[in-house]
């Protein structure tokens, strides 16, 4: 059985997260990996939603300058919490902290998504939002979690897919997979949409 989605170009993707190699692994999209040198930094005052999006930006960007004749894919994902951004904890303690302020709570989750092919010119930046009730968590859930040393490379201290991460999440409005790191159907949408030339019926 052939595909849904195929592109005609040579596809990458610019992250060396492993979620999004198995979202991709899961539609059955071919692709390579080449992780961006992009040191996510700005000076400029931005929101956090515009933070991801410049920073899946600068991702793409420098691959794609290596690679022109590819589709380049980056994103980066943000937990935003009361209006602050929580990201990836600094220690144990950190993760601790985090989980207890997201306890009994909804946070929201964005993932800036932008897709670049150099050799047409074009570029595009967007995303998507979900947000996330957690259920209340005790002191003796949070730190069997943190034990297992998984919310240290997750932005917001945890990650929904994984094996004890669902069972804080009560509720979620909105894309489920934009929590995990890519929102697939607005990324399949967004090819359709701006880049339909590279897509293989």
């Amino acid at each position: 059985m052939s595909p849904l989605l195929s592109i005609s170009v040579p596809f990458i993707l610019a992250s060396q997260s492993p979620r999004r190699r198995e979202l991709l692994n899961q539609i059955g999209l071919d692709f390579r990996v080449h992780a961006s040198p992009a040191d996510e930094t700005t000076d400029a005052p931005l929101s956090p939603p515009e933070m991801a999006r410049t920073f899946a930006t600068q991702k793409a960007q420098l691959v794609a300058a290596e690679h022109p004749s590819a589709l380049v894919l980056a994103a980066d994902t943000v937990v935003i919490h009361d209006g602050d951004l929580l990201e990836k904890p600094s220690s144990p303690a950190h993760a601790r902290r985090m989980l207890r302020r997201l306890s009994g709570t909804t946070h929201d989750v964005y993932t800036g998504v932008a897709l670049h092919h150099q050799t047409s010119d074009r570029a595009v930046a967007t995303g998507r939002t979900t947000h996330v009730t957690f259920a209340p968590l005790s002191d003796e859930e949070i730190q069997a979690y943190v034990e297992t040393k998984s919310p240290m490379d997750k932005a917001g201290g945890y990650g929904i897919q994984d094996h004890t991460g669902p069972l804080f999440v009560k509720r979620i409005e909105g894309d489920y997979y934009n929590v995990v790191g890519l929102p697939l159907r607005h990324f399949y949408d967004t090819l359709q949409d701006h880049f339909p030339d590279l897509l293989q019926e």
